[in-house]
């Protein structure tokens, strides 16, 4: 049943976790909304709800240990198949490749910055640190291509918030940490960052650097709203990386990134060129391919068969991918 307040007016829940990041994401979106609402006369209200997942519960062990896919989104899902929320605000990189049947992604906002960042103790840069030196992450995706990079360093796998992680880099003597740059400048961190790690070295997560913003199929006034909210040289962007996730099967238990940018329009279409990644753990095969495209599905599954035909294919074999 939709939620009113005493006025008659439509409340809009809007679901999401409860990290500081998190929250502070939701209420970017929510300020946006509300902006976009009032601008065409949609008289709306807002309210959050604060969602624990799996993922959130479980912080002792790895990701890919935990295994399975959308840790951080299942029930947050069923929250929105319950009728309980509208609409949910999610990390895109959080989102699996394939939604349940009944939602949608109805917007993904403008991307931030999607690159991977650095934060060292002394502000020494990725590529001075010492040899040998611990640097912290919870990503396979960023282990298998920092070991490929630099064979010698430490890394060991943390868990944890954005600014729990943060911490960890003094209390569990670290020299280094690696997260999404855009959690830092969504936070107004940017001044921690000690520098952003070239997509040579560390291509990006799936959707890293966006959002996707989930509601019902069938809630037309949340999906109209949602209509405004949405950039659509993000969404097709994004849905090139998605489209090659999910044509590999992809998970938290598989080293494997995309990014794809738009690089010309030509005849009112865009110009997309999409990079993609697969990877052993242990950093010792790195497959990359980059092709150029105008549509996203397509192109995401000419990437995705191109490093199959590479050696992907055998790699995720071995992991079970």
């Amino acid at each position: 049943m939709l939620k009113t307040d005493e006025n008659g007016r439509r409340v809009i829940v809007v679901g999401t976790r409860q990290s500081a990041l998190a929250l502070t994401q939701t209420g970017q979106v929510i300020e946006e909304l509300q902006r976009l609402a009032d601008e065409h006369g949609l008289d709306y209200g807002f309210e959050i709800h604060k969602i624990v997942t799996k993922g959130d519960r479980i912080l002792d062990v790895t990701l890919s240990k935990v295994g399975g896919k959308g840790l951080f989104v299942k029930e947050i899902e069923q929250a929105l198949l319950d009728g309980d929320i509208d609409m949910a605000v999610h990390s895109m990189k959080d989102m699996p490749s394939e939604l349940p049947p009944g939602l949608i992604n109805g917007a993904v906002p403008r991307r931030v910055d999607p690159r991977d960042c650095i934060i060292t103790r002394g502000g020494i840069p990725l590529e001075k640190l010492p040899i040998g030196a611990a640097v912290g992450t919870s990503s396979l995706r960023r282990a298998s291509q920092l070991k490929a990079y630099r064979p010698d360093l430490d890394i060991r796998s943390i868990r944890g918030n954005i600014d729990s992680r943060i911490r960890k880099l003094e209390t569990e003597g670290l020299d280094a940490i690696v997260l999404a740059a855009a959690g830092l400048k969504r936070m107004g961190w940017e001044d921690r960052i000690t520098e952003a790690v070239s997509e040579d070295v560390c291509l990006p997560a799936v959707g890293q650097g966006a959002l996707g913003i989930e509601c019902r199929e069938g809630d037309a006034d949340v999906r109209a709203l949602l209509d405004l909210l949405n950039d659509s040289d993000t969404e097709r962007t994004v849905a090139a990386e998605r489209t090659f996730l999910g044509a590999l099967n992809g998970g938290c238990q598989i080293p494997i990134g995309a990014h794809a940018v738009i690089r010309s329009r030509e005849g009112g279409g865009l110009v997309m060129e999409l990079t993609g990644m697969v990877g052993s753990p242990d950093g010792e095969t790195i497959l990359k391919e980059m092709r150029v495209g105008t549509d996203s599905e397509a192109l995401g599954l000419e990437v995705a068969q191109a490093l199959r035909e590479m050696g992907a294919a055998e790699i995720l074999a071995e992991i079970g991918g």
